[in-house]
């Protein structure tokens, strides 16, 4: 796998840090931010999707990104279609 840096919430702490990759071989995005909540994990099991069961897969996650790293996963999609091509 290689991930291509693209970005950083520009707001973060040293210690808080959503960030977003690029995989390179997969055009996959790897998001790092923050952990939802149980009351948001149970939202999102309630409101899934039409015909899914309602829960989270053990090998899943609901994560929570802040609305300042939009435009960072805006360049991600961009990069994402650029390495598929």
């Amino acid at each position: 796998m290689q991930l291509q840096f693209i970005g950083v919430d520009p707001d973060s702490d040293i210690d808080e840090s959503p960030t977003a990759w690029v995989d390179l071989e997969s055009a996959d995005i790897v998001i790092q931010s923050y952990t939802a909540d149980d009351v948001t994990r149970a939202q999102c099991a309630q409101h899934n999707a039409p015909g899914h069961a309602e829960h989270i897969p053990d090998h899943e996650s609901v994560i929570r990104v802040p609305a300042r790293l939009v435009p960072i996963l805006r360049e991600a999609c961009d990069a994402a279609e650029r390495a598929k091509l």
